[in-house]
């Protein structure tokens, strides 16, 4: 159970300090739109000099109200917040609104005021929202201590920039996007993200959540909570490009960026990641429009009356993820039934003009696409609504036209019955998405967008997951004795006594060393030189030593060349019908261990063919990880090459995570290459840097 923020959301009564007549002040703003609920709860507006703000009496001090205050907005100048706190907390205030600047963002001597300011705070049983906030709303509690007011609705919108609230807005209203929250974060010294992420999945009322935010704070504990949901978590945020601030001491290291690490956490926890405020109000209008579970499949029909929308759409479809395959002979055969000859039926569906002859013909050609067993979604693309675009109906104005707008409209009804029936979601796109067709689907909850690739993402963010295969962040295994020995070898150990296979393998300093090794175990031999951090560009790793004899002499010549220092003498693994695999782990500051596997050897930073995940990560996410690789055919066999033991991987890889996941010391874990043959996986090299 979260924390009970009921105070924030639903105070019994609440006061403005720094309410203002001047409307340059946020003071004035916040007792403005305060006002607009004064029936619903008592609003006291406070300023130091009394009289009047917006033509009613203001209190001096919340003491001169003289009764107790639930909820507490504080907007003064900075050298004035921590007495108007302990006001608040002395009028029994439970929830504090902080808009003060000034705090942990101006540097380390703000950061200590506004610690104290929270230990206070909680020692006194209340929550802060802030500092250096622009306040809340909640429409559904007619509480309205933001600047701008937000169209009632099903979004709660939490926000660190009251701009891109602002445009949030502005660009959901077109699509009927509304809000039933909005929180502007802050600084979060006390509630957090996380805490209002949980709240709002508590709310009835918030059927999505919305979040703009630079900065998570605990990272894994927003995913956990995001994945815990159990309603659409919608995620812009800003930096993902940039790489880590850490220096990179291994291939892990240097494909690892922020945005990677983002958009596992996202994908972790079911969560949609957006790039931009366009995208994110396409994507809420759409998780907005039918609340519940997506349908979990991608299979995607695209429905067109015109060649050209459907092949465009077609591409946008599979840019956002979605499938759009060849429909089945007997669905096929269906659409037949109910289409002109010369109406193609594979996928894209084309009508090819029949739709001006026979308008119903987009309802039949939809009711069919719902009913097929192979077809998780329609997208329909091109001119719909067209025809009642004008008074002339036809955009050209032809005869006959109200009597094709007449037939659409039945049309528009048509489809909006048959979705009624179905589970799967139809979203359009339209050359005319204002039109009175198109308003008909889009009252009845069916998303319209003018751009194909608006119509594709929206599409995508409905399916995916399906219901019963909930978002489930990975719970990080207890801590273990730190690791003393980050040496090769030290590292192997560690591995090898969580079940990571190796080869036979000593460590050597000498030539004594290097026969003894090679008495312990039977060629061909593979020497390592362990004193370099890439020993491989330094032509430090020679493989295929067939016998004592070579293996000494290819020792003698590394020393020769890179200098006295340890090695490694190890048992040469069988590399046919191989593929070597890289499986790394990189500790984040906010999400804690992220796993990176992928194509490995040295072509790893060339190809750069990874994918990422929260570790640990169980076998069945590290399977669908290598299955979804750009080289996966690989691993399935090529070109005559056997398919090779990915369970056997997959296995490997939850140990290695795993390991890595219990050992906060350990800033990067890789194991590079992890060799997987069609019977089994053998991890060839390791190495461990500490934090």
């Amino acid at each position: 159970m979260g924390r009970d923020l009921t105070a924030l959301f639903d105070p019994r009564s609440v006061a403005v300090v720094g309410a203002s007549d001047d409307p340059a002040k946020y003071g004035h703003a916040v007792a403005s739109q305060a006002l607009r609920a004064d029936g619903r709860r008592p609003v006291h507006l406070v300023n130091r000099r009394g009289g009047t703000v917006l033509g009613r009496r203001a209190a001096p001090s919340l003491a001169s109200i003289g009764e107790p205050v639930e909820l507490v907005v504080i907007s003064v100048p900075g050298d004035g917040f921590e007495a108007a706190v302990e006001d608040a907390l002395a009028c029994g205030a439970k929830a504090i609104v902080g808009i003060t600047a000034g705090f942990a963002e101006a540097g380390p001597a703000g950061a200590a005021r506004q610690r104290a300011v929270v230990a206070r705070v909680r020692e006194a049983g209340a929550v802060l929202v802030g500092p250096n906030c622009l306040g809340i709303a909640d429409n559904t509690t007619e509480l309205y201590l933001a600047s701008d007011r937000f169209a009632p609705g099903g979004v709660a919108l939490l926000s660190q920039s009251g701009n891109l609230a602002l445009e949030l807005q502005l660009r959901g209203a077109p699509h009927g996007v509304g809000f039933s929250r909005f929180v502007s974060l802050g600084n979060q010294a006390d509630v957090t993200l996380v805490d209002l992420v949980e709240d709002c999945a508590r709310h009835e009322a918030t059927t999505a959540i919305a979040v703009y935010a630079e900065d998570f704070g605990d990272g894994r504990a927003f995913a956990r909570a995001a994945a815990a949901a159990g309603k659409p978590v919608v995620l812009l945020t800003a930096g993902r490009g940039s790489a880590s601030a850490r220096s990179a001491q291994s291939h892990t290291g240097a494909l690892t960026t922020s945005a990677d690490v983002v958009a596992a956490a996202c994908r972790d926890a079911g969560a949609e990641l957006v790039c931009t405020p366009r995208e994110m109000a396409v994507v809420l209008a759409a998780v907005s429009s039918r609340p519940g579970p997506r349908t979990g499949g991608i299979r995607t029909a695209v429905f067109t009356d015109g060649g050209g929308h459907g092949a465009i759409a077609a591409d946008a479809a599979e840019d956002a993820g979605l499938d759009v395959p060849e429909l089945g002979a007997g669905t096929q055969e269906r659409l037949r039934t109910v289409l002109w000859r010369q109406s193609a039926v594979g996928n894209p569906v084309d009508l090819a003009g029949m739709g001006e002859q026979q308008p119903l013909s987009y309802a039949d050609t939809v009711a069919h696409l719902l009913a097929a067993e192979e077809v998780d979604a329609v997208l329909m693309t091109g001119y719909f609504g067209g025809y009642a675009a004008s008074e002339g109906g036809l955009a050209g104005g032809q005869a006959g036209g109200s009597v094709l707008a007449e037939g659409e409209r039945r049309a528009a009804e048509k489809i909006v019955a048959h979705l009624a029936g179905s589970p799967k979601p139809l979203v359009v796109q339209s050359m005319y998405p204002g039109s009175p067709s198109c308003r008909v689907l889009a009252e009845a909850g069916i998303p319209v967008f003018a751009a194909t690739e608006d119509a594709a993402r929206a599409l995508s963010a409905m399916t995916g997951r399906a219901a019963g295969s909930a978002p489930e962040i990975p719970a990080l295994p207890a801590a273990a004795a730190p690791l003393r020995d980050a040496g090769y070898h030290g590292v192997r150990g560690l591995l090898g006594a969580a079940g990571v296979p190796f080869p036979a393998a000593r460590e050597v300093t000498d030539e004594a060393g290097v026969l003894a090794a090679a008495g312990e175990f039977e060629g061909p031999y593979v020497l390592k030189a362990l004193h370099l951090p890439h020993k491989s560009d330094a032509g430090g790793v020679a493989l295929r030593l067939a016998d004592r004899g070579a293996l000494l002499a290819a020792y003698r010549d590394m020393r020769a060349r890179l200098g006295a220092g340890s090695y490694s003498v190890e048992a040469m693994a069988d590399l046919s019908d191989g593929v070597e695999l890289i499986v790394g782990v990189n500790r984040d500051p906010r999400f804690g261990p992220v796993a990176m596997v992928g194509l490995g050897g040295i072509l790893t930073e060339t190809l750069r063919d990874v994918a990422f995940a929260l570790a640990p990560v169980p076998a069945w996410r590290a399977e669908e990880l290598l299955r979804g690789l750009r080289t996966a055919a690989l691993l399935a066999g090529v070109r005559g090459r056997p398919a090779v033991d990915v369970a056997a991987a997959a296995a490997v890889i939850e140990r290695i995570t795993t390991v890595a996941a219990a050992h906060p010391e350990i800033a990067e874990l890789e194991v590079n290459p992890l060799l997987v043959r069609p019977d089994g996986a053998l991890a060839l090299d390791a190495r461990a840097v500490l934090g």
